[in-house]
């Protein structure tokens, strides 16, 4: 508890600060000089603003109340416990260490614990699931880094790592490398089929893992990295637009409840990289920061809801949860409603204003209504989810006696859920976040509203469609489309294996230390049967070599 008044009272401190500075327009350098040998100098650089600062109090704030949370939900003052707490303090100090960072070298430090360390949180309960999501997680996770490593290597060639003095210099394919890489960390298309596959992890994980730290790290470094110029590519943009599309969709077939919040998180990230690359970065960065809010309180509430539901998370399992756990039930709908951009809760203000500054930037058709579809269908899912977990009725257990007591995790979702209702508008005031004046049609302005009420209205419909066309795509569209099938070939490929778990856990074995060892034991039974065996041996070995020197 002692560490827990610490973040709370440095959540405090960065706020304060990260207001004075953006009243200031301050910006703040710090330079640590480690080493120093004539003129080779090796030196850490923390650069404190009011977007690394606002962000920093955030993630504090929400890893504040997600270790509160846990003290119920995983335990207090036993090994298991303790390893787990070491484990989230670790995240959050490397998350920490990639946001003060305006070095590349520092970034890879904070970017590299971020990923070993989710690797340890996402097999965190030891079981065969875990470890294959973990492996998936770990393994795309890399490929990021190899991103970074290769970028690292060619800012040699310009003299200094400290990019954000270099911005308007670099060649372009750099910038190119340095999306890539943040693609993999924030999960889109092609790389974006661990985060459903990383809710292996404990709940209170998947909180802060898919609200504030690890797949935001992506978007974070793109908004430190952002170059005008280089950034307004259609063809990343559309990989962005796909992403939001696929998740969304993949969502409404779905009824697993934290995938569910999984793919709403990977659709928010692709609006997020969306709006970046139209050009909308301080938008991008509204948006993140109201995310981190009501998607970390969506998660906790669903996490009450597996604890008191005997760990159960098949929503079709639950239903009139809303009788048993009203106070629980409002937090999440409250959360659920600021998803889908309801007026006047938080993530209205971040996303309609993203979608009204689509419609001032001259884009396609195309663009322009995928934006809209994938706005009805986050309503679509949001809806769903709420019939089938709370309305329709209770289809689990025959004996359900569990009620809602008043502990720590309420307390935790409650301050979440006042932050979810006036942190949009409290930002928008303070902020000033792209304060100009959107001038549009009636219809075009009344364009949002419609389609959330459209995709209220179509997802209710399709929880009554029992039908053929529901089951007939479920497990096509909840693999995402294959993709994590697609893995399973890569590996046949190379491997040349049978899908089961025992070969695809000891693949690493099998061409690692166990084959060279077989391989090995092979050529010393060999010499050794030639050296101990009969004349008749020696003879034919001589007869054999007689012919070849003839």
């Amino acid at each position: 508890m002692l560490i827990l008044n610490y973040i709370f009272f440095f959540f405090f401190f960065f706020f304060f600060f990260s207001m004075l500075f953006l009243i200031y327009d301050y910006c703040l350098f710090l330079e640590w000089n480690i080493f120093q040998i004539n003129s080779f100098l090796i030196s850490y650089l923390l650069v404190f603003d009011w977007i690394s600062m606002i962000f920093i109090s955030v993630v504090l704030l929400i890893s504040s109340l997600v270790i509160l949370y846990s003290s119920d939900y995983m335990g207090l003052y036993f090994y298991s416990s303790n390893r787990f707490l070491f484990l989230v303090i670790m995240f959050v100090f490397s998350m920490l260490l990639m946001i003060l960072s305006p070095n590349l070298l520092s970034i890879l430090l904070g970017w590299d614990g971020l990923g070993l360390v989710s690797y340890c949180l996402v097999i965190y309960y030891n079981s065969m699931k875990s470890y294959l999501a973990g492996m998936i997680t770990c393994l795309i996770n890399r490929l990021g880094d190899i991103g970074l490593l290769i970028s690292l290597c060619w800012l040699m060639s310009y003299g200094s790592w400290h990019f954000m003095f270099y911005l308007d210099l670099y060649n372009s394919y750099i910038f190119y490398l340095i999306i890539i890489s943040s693609f993999t960390k924030s999960a889109q298309i092609p790389f974006s089929s661990w985060l459903p596959a990383a809710m292996a992890a404990p709940t209170p994980v998947s909180s802060l893992v898919h609200s504030s730290t690890l797949v935001t790290a992506g978007v974070y470094l793109l908004i430190r990295f952002f170059n005008q110029f280089n950034f307004l590519n259609y063809y990343f943009l559309f990989l962005s637009m796909l992403t939001m599309f696929m998740s969304s969709f993949c969502a409404n077939y779905e009824f697993d409840l934290k995938k569910i919040i999984a793919l709403s998180t990977l659709s928010q990230l692709g609006l997020m990289m969306s709006s970046l690359f139209l050009g909308l970065v301080n938008l991008a960065f509204f948006h993140l920061i109201i995310h981190a809010i009501f998607k970390s309180l969506l998660f906790l509430c669903a996490g009450i809801l597996i604890f008191h539901m005997n760990d159960n998370q098949d929503i079709r399992m639950m239903g009139s949860l809303s009788n048993f756990m009203p106070y629980t039930c409002s937090c999440f709908n409250i959360s659920s409603m600021a998803l889908c951009g309801f007026p006047f809760l938080s993530g209205f203000y971040s996303k309609d204003l993203i979608l009204e500054s689509m419609n001032m930037n001259m884009t396609n058709l195309f663009v322009y209504l995928l934006f809209y579809i994938c706005l009805g269908l986050t309503s679509c899912y949001s809806i769903r989810l709420f019939y089938y977990s709370f309305i329709m009725k209770y289809s689990g257990f025959s004996i359900s006696l569990f009620s809602e007591d008043l502990n720590f995790m309420k307390f935790s979702i409650f301050i979440l859920t006042f932050f979810s209702v006036l942190l949009g508008c409290g930002f928008m005031w303070v902020m000033m976040i792209e304060f100009y004046f959107v001038m549009l049609p009636f219809y075009i302005k009344m364009m949002t509203l419609i389609f959330v009420i459209f995709g209220l209205y179509l997802g209710s419909e399709l929880t009554l469609m029992n039908s053929y066309f529901m089951t007939m795509g479920y497990y096509f569209f909840t693999n995402m489309w294959f993709m994590m099938s697609y893995f399973n070939y890569l590996y046949s490929i190379c491997y040349s294996f049978s899908y089961n778990y025992s070969y695809s856990l000891n693949w690493g074995e099998f061409y690692g230390p166990m084959g060279i060892y077989y391989y090995f034991s092979m050529v010393s039974f060999y010499f050794q049967n030639y050296m101990f065996s009969n004349m008749k041996m020696f003879f034919m070995s001589f007869i054999i070599w007689f012919f070849l020197f003839l």
